[in-house]
């Protein structure tokens, strides 16, 4: 499997996504959307970067079901209830990032939904990963 990451100098220069992705390899893994639930159901964090964290963490372990790493991730939407928030707090959650899944920047899109499914949820993951 290969993921090669795109980014063309006459665009904006990417700060934690990559602007293009090209994958190949043999398994094709859709993820769910993953908000801050813990093991029993119930929304965790008051923050967006707790629940970021959590989101992000649940997102992965997913993938790692699957057979996959963070490496693997070609796509991820994050769905964000407060996208100011979502800015305002972006270098924390590139930190949180960085830790919990390394620098190799997936294709990224950050989205602003009214609210998600779990009311108390301020963020949610989804992800598209390519798995050799």
């Amino acid at each position: 499997m290969s993921l090669e990451r795109l980014n063309p100098a006459e665009l904006s220069p990417p700060t934690g996504f990559s602007h293009a992705v090209t994958a190949t390899g043999s398994r094709l893994v859709l993820l769910a959307g993953q908000t801050a639930l813990d093991g029993a159901g119930n929304v965790v964090g008051r923050t967006l970067p707790e629940q970021f964290e959590t989101a992000l963490g649940n997102l992965l372990a997913a993938l790692k079901a699957a057979g996959g790493t963070a490496g693997d991730l070609a796509r991820v939407t994050v769905y964000a209830t407060d996208v100011a928030d979502y800015r305002a707090h972006a270098p924390e959650l590139g930190r949180i990032w960085r830790r919990l899944a390394g620098r190799q920047y997936p294709a990224m899109a950050v989205i602003g939904a009214v609210r998600l499914w779990d009311e108390q949820a301020l963020v949610e993951l989804d992800g598209i990963a390519v798995l050799g």
